[in-house]
């Protein structure tokens, strides 16, 4: 009886991030990435709770516009086969984790709550959206950096002007504090003398248990 072919072998995703970007579209595929104006309508019947993150999030809270590489959404971990549900065959969702990058179909329907998705529509289209998963602790979000970290998901959200959920601009900087990257820098000097006392505060002590001698905190 014929069987199904084997999946293509896995490169590990830390590399493939690191990729230059005519090397990494030459392996996997160029990005044309979703935007705040089209998010909407991707997302139009996921009845699950989802909200933008990374770049884009720190945009709509300081108003200062640059260029954006991809589209960050994330979902409740234990939303995600509600999602790949929700996508159908629509879309062919692929799972980046730490140990393997391969399809999340039926072959492969488990996900790690700190993985993260990349959307395309099929091989031959360009990647759409990165959806980073957050963990959850009995439905409440969970930081990714520190599981002992949990809130209300509407303690780390907030909801813009143009009617979407956004990573608080503080929850976003947490998470560009790991990887310091030249955008990361960027974003966090643009945004950090517009946070709150309070705002700053929070970020300061997650950056603290993240790395206590992490650079930005005395920034903050």
């Amino acid at each position: 009886m014929p069987t199904d072919p084997p999946p293509p072998p896995s490169p590990e995703p830390a590399a493939v991030a690191h990729l230059p970007p005519a090397a990494f579209d030459r392996w996997y595929g160029g990005w044309d990435p979703l935007t705040p104006s089209t998010i909407a309508e991707f997302m139009d019947g996921f009845d699950r709770p989802w909200w933008i993150t990374g770049g884009w999030s720190v945009e709509a809270f300081t108003g200062v516009s640059r260029p954006h590489e991809d589209m960050d959404v994330s979902i409740l971990a234990s939303d995600a086969e509600a999602f790949r549900l929700f996508l159908g065959d629509r879309w062919t969702p692929w799972n980046v984790d730490d140990s393997w990058f391969r399809p999340f179909d039926d072959r492969f329907p488990e996900v790690r709550p700190d993985s993260q998705l990349w959307i395309r529509r099929d091989a031959q289209s360009p990647w759409v959206l990165d959806v980073p998963l957050t963990p959850d602790t009995r439905g409440r979000w969970t930081n990714k950096r520190n599981p002992e970290h949990t809130e209300d998901l509407d303690d780390v959200t907030w909801v813009a002007p143009d009617g979407l959920r956004y990573a608080r601009a503080e929850v976003a900087l947490m998470f560009k504090a790991a990887q310091a990257r030249e955008k990361d820098r960027w974003d966090a000097a643009v945004c950090l003398p517009m946070l709150s006392e309070e705002s700053r505060a929070w970020l300061r002590g997650a950056v603290a248990a993240m790395d206590p001698s992490h650079a930005w905190l005395s920034s903050l």
